[in-house]
């Protein structure tokens, strides 16, 4: 049974298989769970029609978090996607299902954690938008999961994927490389070049603070999950156009964790620091939870 630590370690048993990470990772996942690996396929192929029904109900004007913080917006993303806009439909379309599926899950829906909560609306808004455009089949939508959750898997094992542990980049940063490294699979790039796709991308969100506002996963957490798409468009981008990280990717993975470790508490998802410490962070606070005790 393959037990992969390293990024390196995907790419490597990808090679000498003669396939992809996402046929690796299917593979390991089918030994481990005990199950045929068509069973575990159709496991993902859930996850995948979850982040659909996210989208969905994302995307309707009268949503609102119980705070009343978000919610909404996503429905005014996608009546923008439709004209056009600087971007143009496909991009702004990805841009409206990453903030579909966050608003989703700011209130209550049901969401794929993906790596976590926080960061719910990047694998959506990148690898649905692909499929949905018509620009891949299902079946590799899938299998692009797949490849997303071993790169998450590495992340998770030598670094960490929480917020609280690591700030944004932790749960942010690790979606975005995630994505990245699905998007390069998917468009028929090779496994060195998802690598690339994944430092590239975790290079990008580097020492990204988590400071939720009043506590919420919700400002500034649904917005950066709309970076976290376009990092991870420009990273599978580039990683196509044959650029490569000077820096590997399980190196940009330990730079995380040290990163992550040098950070303050107050930046680490206590509401301390950074904008919920700004005085409209700290009035909006007040405004949903009232005066502190004491």
């Amino acid at each position: 049974m393959l037990t992969y630590q390293r990024i390196d370690d995907l790419c490597r048993e990808a090679e000498k298989m003669g396939g992809t990470i996402s046929q690796v990772v299917l593979s390991d996942q089918a030994q481990q769970l005990g199950l045929k690996e068509e069973e575990v396929y159709e496991r993902m192929a859930q996850r995948l029609q979850v982040m659909r029904e996210s989208v969905e109900t994302g995307m309707d004007a009268g949503l609102r978090s119980a705070s009343g913080l978000s919610g909404g917006d996503a429905a005014k993303m996608q009546a923008y996607a439709r004209q056009g806009g600087i971007a143009g439909p496909f991009v702004n379309g990805a841009i409206a299902r990453a903030l579909a599926t966050s608003e989703c899950n700011a209130a209550m829906g049901r969401i794929v954690a993906a790596p976590t909560a926080g960061s719910c609306g990047i694998l959506p808004g990148t690898v649905l938008s692909v499929l949905e455009e018509g620009q891949c089949t299902e079946r590799q939508a899938v299998m692009a999961l797949f490849t997303a959750g071993g790169i998450g898997t590495v992340i998770g094992s030598q670094a960490t994927l929480a917020g609280a542990e690591g700030g944004c980049q932790a749960e942010c940063g690790a979606a975005a490389a995630m994505a990245a490294a699905a998007l390069v699979e998917l468009k028929g790039g090779t496994p060195v070049q998802a690598a690339h796709a994944c430092a590239m991308a975790l290079k990008n969100q580097l020492g990204l603070v988590c400071d939720p506002v009043a506590g919420l996963v919700e400002v500034p957490c649904i917005k950066r999950n709309v970076a976290g798409v376009m990092v991870a468009f420009s990273a599978a981008e580039m990683a196509l156009a044959g650029i490569e990280s000077k820096i590997p990717a399980d190196e940009c993975v330990c730079a995380l964790y040290e990163v992550g470790c040098a950070l303050p508490a107050s930046l680490r998802e206590t509401a301390q620091g950074g904008l919920a410490a700004t005085p409209t962070g700290k009035r909006l606070e007040k405004e949903i939870f009232g005066p502190p005790c004491g």
